[in-house]
């Protein structure tokens, strides 16, 4: 496998604000992968062996029932990493990571994850913050599947994965939107329409292009924001 990446070079934020002493308890047991799309990083009620911490594009998290419904609730990249209940004391549960946008991760192995968070007491409270933030992240994507307008839904899909990456290409299908948002595939045609007239957004076969991300951001009104806000007074800023 590729070496890992040096701390100094890494794009993910949580790598980048360990010590040196912290990054120097993972980096012998780092290695660098690509990952395509939908490819399975983590499955649900399985043990993990390897801890993800994407270095570029972009994974959902999906909740699955015991019948097998599920629903999308969370998205990450290099703002984060996967899977967070490991630093809870718990090495399983009922999610699914899969790549959306592919792209490149560095992995550690779950036995060196736990002794490193072991050793460190700060390596362990970092990643506990990015967990809260995720914690809030999906609280909002509850509250805003309940409360909000498809329009606002989608907006707030597209500046989550926007912060994310770089660029104003957007490389998502109507497909990953449909299963996000919950909706019909041509319930996701019609709001992209609607943000596409207004001139926030210009949308291709298989790609979405920001315009006007001041704009969305002002149209998805309060479904965007409180999250983020907590991820940089916890961590720092998503882009």
């Amino acid at each position: 496998m590729p070496l890992s990446i040096p701390k100094a070079e890494t794009r993910n934020r949580l790598i980048r604000l360990m010590s040196e002493a912290d990054h120097a308890l993972l980096a012998p047991h780092m290695s660098r992968q690509r990952v395509s799309k939908c490819q399975v990083l983590l499955d649900r009620d399985q043990s993990a062996d390897l801890v993800w911490f994407p270095e570029s594009g972009v994974s959902s998290l999906i909740t699955i029932s015991p019948a097998g419904l599920s629903a999308e609730n969370g998205l990450f990249g290099r703002d984060g990493f996967v899977p967070v209940p490991l630093v809870l004391g718990s090495n399983r549960g009922p999610q699914r990571a899969v790549v959306q946008v592919a792209g490149e991760c560095q992995t550690v192995p779950v036995p060196e994850f736990l002794r490193a968070i072991a050793a460190s007491p700060d390596l362990h409270h970092l990643l506990l913050r990015y967990t809260q933030t995720l914690r809030i992240q999906t609280a909002f994507t509850a509250l805003s599947n309940a409360v909000h307008h498809i329009d606002e839904r989608l907006a707030r899909w597209l500046l989550m994965t926007h912060d994310r990456l770089d660029g104003t290409e957007l490389p998502l299908t109507h497909e990953f939107l449909s299963t996000v948002l919950g909706v019909r595939r041509p319930s996701v045609t019609t709001a992209l329409h609607v943000l596409e007239g207004k001139g926030f957004i210009r949308s291709e076969r298989g790609c979405i292009i920001i315009r006007d991300r001041a704009a969305l951001e002002q149209f998805a009104r309060d479904s965007y924001g409180v999250p983020e806000a907590e991820y940089e007074r916890l961590i720092g800023p998503l882009r």
